[in-house]
Formats: C-alpha cells, structure tokens, sequence
C-alpha cells in the first residue's frame, strides 16, 4: 500500500499542468503521514537498533532490547562534524511509555544514547585479541604525509614479524609434520558410518513399536528419565489405598446380621485370599497316597456262616489250621500211673 500511495498515477479531469504536480494540486505531500511535522524539521523513518540496550522505564531491567529491533522513529537534524550532518532519532520503546533519544556519532563511526536507555557494554579493543585492524584515517594520511612516523610505523611491523616469526614456523612444522589427509578423511567416514548406523537400527525399532500401537506420530529420544518411570509403573499396585478399603466395606456389607458360627467361619473364610505366592506347608502334596480312612469308605464285614449254620469251607481255610479234639482226655498223673 505505501508504494500505491508513493505513485499515483490518477489525474482528475479538472487538472491542467500549469497546475504543478498531483501532490500540489491535492495539498499533500509526497510522504504522506511521514511528513505531518515536516515543517519543524522532523521526518518519520524507520529506525534499526544498532546494538543492544536496556530501556530505563522498564521495570524488568534483565530484559534489553536486541540489536535489529525497528521503530518508527522521529528524525532531526541536530549539528555537524565537519560536512557531515549529525542526527538525532527520538522513539518510543514497545514494553513501556518510555521515550528513547539517540544520536549518530560521524567521528567514531557509532551511535551514542542521549537519553532513556543505556547501552550494553559488549565492545573491546581488537588489538588485545592480535586481531588484524587496518588503519584510522588520521594514521593512513600522516603516513602518506609524514615521512619520519612512516619510518617509526615501519620499524614497529618489521619488529613485530620478526617475533612473530618463529612461532608461525614452529606451528607450519607442526602442521605438516601431522598431516594425514587420508587418515582424518578415514576416520570421518567411520564416524560418520557408525553414527549412520546407529539411526537405522533406532528408525527401525521405532517404526516397529509404531506399526504394533498403529501409532503415526514422531518418537524422541529414548532418555534415563523414561527407562526409570516406566520401571517405577510396573511396582504400582493395581488398586489405589481406596478402592482397597471400598473392597473391605463392601465385603462387610455382604455379611448377614445375625448368623451361625459356622457362616461367620466359612464366610472369614472366603474372605480371606490366600497368597499364591506363599507355600502352606500343612497342605500336603497332591502326589501322596490316600488311604480308606481318609476318604471316608467303610467296608461292610462279610458273613462267613452258611444258611443252616455250619461254617463254610472257605473261611476254616482263612482261619487257620485248627486244633484236633479227642474223645479220650490222654493225662498222666503225678504218681506216674498209666492213663487209662
């Protein structure tokens, strides 16, 4: 919409070229809104955040405003440093009423805060780090100029290659000495290929898992964070203390009022579960002989005697052999007298 408004290309019937342009003949200016305070100095634009800062109004001050962040900002011409005009940006920052006021800085090539915010300190000196920095403009036009600091200036770098010399030899030395282009490729190949391995024996276990829940979604990672909760679930009991003590209630409900010893007893009875998992040792083993008497089976005695009386032939033979009965009683006497 700003680039339609920027061109506009409609001319009313009435309009003749004497007129001057559109935004004359309309009273408007070519920028539109962006111009309404164009007559005390001051253009809207959009202002990019150079680095970042901590806004002052803010009541959280551990939350700063990162580099890059743009607002629609109040532009001024404020001085000079030489030709160069120096600007001043005015806007308000978007978590709070406050207003943030900041400066261009031509002679440092930087930005400066004038008011509402302060700047967080992320800047250092690059030649600490042995960083290579080429030269400010002041020192490149008095070494074009100045023939005795170009001399100075000279002997200062030849001294600072010679001592850096032999360290840079030392670490060439070093670098050629353990060159090894193959082994390091090798070596990156059988990491590589391990790894590559790894994830296709995991793809493969967790399309398995997928396909037998008839799941499609992604799986993580496996963590020791899940293999220790999932061992915790298999200790959990399967009734909560409550559903316990319903069992227990309803159980007792079940009970007649008024009942034998006998019902109490057999009831007591099957209320208790016993353990399957604790051996009673006075059950006795399903293997062991029963006998007559612990099944309960009485045998009815059989009658031995024959109808009229006389007892059978069978059961003199079971008896035994019996004793002979005489008619004449054979006893001798003591005075040795022969029996008679």
């Amino acid at each position: 919409m700003g680039e339609r408004k920027g061109v506009n290309k409609y001319y009313p019937p009435d309009w003749r070229p004497e007129m001057g342009s559109i935004n004359k003949y309309h009273g408007t200016h070519a920028l539109r809104e962006r111009a309404n305070k164009l007559h005390l100095g001051i253009l809207i634009i959009r202002f990019e955040m150079p680095y970042n800062i901590w806004c002052e109004g803010c009541p959280d001050k551990s939350i700063p405003i990162g580099m890059g962040v743009r607002y629609n900002a109040e532009k001024t011409k404020v001085g000079m440093y030489y030709s160069t005009p120096i600007y001043q940006f005015r806007f308000k920052c978007h978590l709070c009423p406050n207003y943030i006021v900041m400066k261009t800085d031509p002679g440092n090539l930087d930005y400066v805060i004038v008011s509402g915010a302060r700047r967080q300190e992320r800047r250092w000196d690059p030649l600490e780090n042995e960083q290579v920095v080429p030269e400010e403009k002041s020192t490149s036009q008095k070494l074009a100029t100045d023939a005795m600091f170009k001399l100075e200036h000279g002997e200062k770098d030849a001294l600072k290659s010679k001592t850096a010399a032999p360290v840079i030899d030392r670490l060439q030395d070093h670098r050629e000495r353990w060159r090894d282009d193959y082994r390091t490729n090798r070596i990156l190949r059988d990491q590589f290929r391990a790894a590559k391995k790894d994830l296709k024996a995991k793809a493969a276990i967790d399309a398995a898992l997928l396909s037998k829940a008839s799941l499609d979604i992604k799986l993580l990672p496996q963590s020791e964070d899940d293999k220790k909760i999932a061992s915790l679930l298999r200790l959990n009991p399967t009734q909560t203390p409550e559903e316990r003590q319903q069992d227990v209630r309803q159980t007792i409900d079940s009970r007649p009022l008024f009942s034998s010893p006998d019902t109490e007893d057999s009831i007591s009875k099957r209320s208790v579960m016993p353990n399957p998992f604790v051996k009673n040792p006075r059950i006795k083993s399903s293997s062991s002989a029963l006998t007559r008497h612990d099944l309960g089976v009485c045998f009815k005695p059989k009658d031995t005697r024959d109808p009229e009386g006389v007892p059978s032939t069978s059961s003199l033979t079971k008896a035994g052999p019996s004793k002979l009965v005489s008619l004449c009683n054979y006893t001798s006497s003591s005075s040795g007298e022969d029996s008679q």
